[in-house]
């Protein structure tokens, strides 16, 4: 590029002193500025901020990529007729590759609460840990309690890094909390997290109003069909179970809605 203005400097120079330069000089010094910009190509700065672009959309695509291989599970919670049922599956994937089957993505939460979590299991149990100080501080007031851990969740500068979704329930209340600041509260009682979300969510749905059908029954048959829809669960599940006086019980879903349907599934074991 410096070879290509000096040897153009050069010929002008030339024609400033040699015979035509009286008739060729204006055009060609009116030309020069256009041709070397030309030859100049695109400046630096156009070259440094396509790189940037490009640079940041591989990272945006990067995190893209993790937050949709963490977030690969089905959790389901199902109230119905004084029942709350709390159902993951146990698939943990990394990538295309099923590392364990059989991991526990629901947890007690002191005497009366109960979650569920779908994506990284450090970050999730962290979650947890800072939802039952909220809650001890807040006399087991649990929407009080996600309130507050979504506002922390939201602001604070290390919280906000995690990456999860939770569900939390208790006699009362069922309760979705995102990073995003969001305390949900389902209008049906129905409430599903994770990749296989969408299945297991239109399931329980459409299942919730059968008559002869109780909370586990639903629950079992909509994990069933997300198991059976998406790749990333599986059938191997744990239950956690809210009976009518508020008494949580790890149940056998499979057992227990295969022995009746109906009535109160909900027994303890």
């Amino acid at each position: 590029m410096l070879a290509l203005r000096g040897a153009a400097g050069l010929g002008l120079r030339a024609l400033t002193t040699g015979p035509a330069a009286g008739g060729a000089l204006p055009s060609l010094a009116g030309a020069l500025p256009s041709v070397l910009e030309r030859l100049a190509g695109p400046s630096t700065p156009s070259h440094a901020a396509g790189a940037a672009e490009a640079c940041a959309g591989s990272t945006r695509l990067a995190h893209s990529s993790r937050r949709q291989e963490v977030h690969s599970t089905t959790v389901l919670c199902v109230r119905k007729d004084g029942q709350v049922v709390l159902v993951a599956d146990g698939q943990v994937t990394m990538g295309g590759t099923v590392v364990k089957p059989n991991v526990r993505k629901t947890r007690k939460i002191g005497e009366h609460v109960i979650g569920g979590f779908a994506g990284a299991t450090a970050d999730a149990l962290t979650l947890f840990e800072r939802l039952e100080s909220k809650l001890e501080e807040h006399s087991w007031q649990l929407t009080r309690a996600c309130i507050e851990l979504g506002k922390m969740w939201r602001m604070d500068k290390y919280l906000r890094k995690l990456d999860a979704a939770l569900v939390v329930a208790d006699r009362h209340q069922s309760l979705q909390i995102t990073g995003n600041g969001d305390v949900l509260e389902p209008h049906d009682g129905v409430i599903a997290i994770g990749s296989g979300s969408p299945y297991a969510l239109a399931a329980a749905r459409a299942l919730i109003d059968l008559p002869d059908m109780d909370a586990l029954a639903v629950a079992q048959k909509a994990m069933r069909i997300a198991s059976d829809s998406c790749i990333y669960t599986n059938d191997v599940y744990t239950t956690l179970h809210i009976d009518g006086e508020g008494k949580v019980s790890d149940v056998d879903i499979k057992a227990a809605a295969g022995s009746g349907g109906s009535g109160g599934g909900g027994g303890s074991s």
